[in-house]
């Protein structure tokens, strides 16, 4: 539970013991007055009618504060459903893509591990759905990757529930692209491309 929601929830408690407050009777309350000072004057039963209102609508205005603060807090952190169905979309979305590689690097080349963290945190975001943060995800490589095949722990803020998206990187089936009008010092430079293989499971990796 975060700080928000703890909040959100100590309000709710105030505004339970003021309307607790709002239904103690008035012979109540002058009984407890006459015991501490007896010679106090009594209070008129119009006192206790603007007290009760007082009471009841300082506990609606805390209880509508207090669902809005809800709404607020939910917009700021993830839950495990949000998370389940936002990783699972981005696992379909990136499952099968191509993506052009750096035309200096091997194929063993382990650049491209951390730029594909960033690429899966903005896929997921995206398929968050329009009550899931904009922010919060992080997807974290493990250090056992390899130039062919990655595997990141995916977790965000609020949710309980992590995520392992493992990649396998592939050079493409459909041959590396040649820009035309550009040479190299042994004739034509290519761009490598590589097909993207993505499956994810609950859990950590």
């Amino acid at each position: 539970m975060d700080a928000l929601t703890k909040m959100n929830v100590l309000s709710l408690v105030l505004c339970a013991v003021l309307l607790a407050m709002a239904c103690i009777k008035a012979d109540r309350i002058r009984a407890w007055r006459a015991g501490i000072n007896p010679s106090a004057e009594e209070l008129p039963d119009a006192f206790f009618a603007v007290a009760r209102v007082l009471l009841v609508a300082m506990a609606g205005v805390g209880i509508y504060l207090s669902v809005q603060g809800f709404g607020v807090s939910d917009d700021t952190a993830w839950d495990d459903s949000e998370l389940t169905s936002a990783v699972q979309g981005a696992t379909d979305a990136l499952d099968g893509s191509s993506n052009f590689g750096d035309i200096y690097a091997e194929d063993n080349d382990t650049g491209w591990i951390d730029e594909y963290a960033t690429k899966i945190e903005n896929e997921i975001v995206e398929h968050g759905g329009g009550d899931a943060p904009q922010y919060g995800v992080e997807a974290t490589p493990a250090d056992s990757n390899t130039a062919a095949e990655a595997r990141y722990l995916v977790t965000a803020s609020g949710a309980g529930t992590a995520f392992c998206l493992d990649v396998t990187r592939t050079r493409s089936k459909d041959g590396d692209y040649e820009p035309p009008g550009i040479a190299g010092g042994e004739g034509t430079v290519t761009v490598p491309s590589y097909d993207f293989g993505v499956t994810s499971r609950e859990g950590g990796c």
